[in-house]
This record gives structure tokens, C-alpha cells and sequence, in this order.
């Protein structure tokens, strides 16, 4: 369980979200959180890659080169 203290104009629109749609309220705070929880595990992720990138741990492909391996080339 985890307890959250919205700002009162943030907690009355939700309010009046849950209203209008007759869902509860935490369920489009649950939403709200997955759909942000995605956006940072990708930012993090991402900044791995580049990191790895920069320091020379990883290589890069162009696409060209791809498609050529794998037979896509026009």
C-alpha cells in the first residue's frame, strides 16, 4: 500500500474524473503511474545505451548495413 498527497486541485479532478466515468479513483492514479514508470524505465534505459555507447562498449549499425544483411536492401 502506498498513500499519496495530491495538491487539493489535482485530488478534485480526479474526483471529477472518477465521477463522470464511475471508476474509482485509483484506478486512474494506477494508470497515471504505469504509463510514467514506462516513460522512466525507457529514459533509463535509453541513457544506458548511450552511455555504453559513448565509452565505445557497444557498436552501431546504419540502416543500410542492416537491411543489406538481412536481404531488405532494394
Amino acid at each position: 500500500m502506498l498513500a499519496v498527497q495530491l495538491p487539493a486541485d489535482v485530488e478534485e479532478r480526479l474526483a471529477a474524473l472518477s465521477r463522470a466515468t464511475g471508476r474509482p479513483q485509483t484506478f486512474y492514479v494506477c494508470e497515471a503511474v504505469l504509463q510514467h514508470l514506462d516513460d522512466l524505465e525507457d529514459l533509463y534505459l535509453a541513457e544506458q545505451r548511450l552511455a555504453a555507447h559513448q565509452a565505445g562498449l557497444s557498436k552501431s549499425h546504419s540502416l543500410t548495413d542492416v537491411e543489406r544483411e538481412l536481404g531488405l536492401a532494394d
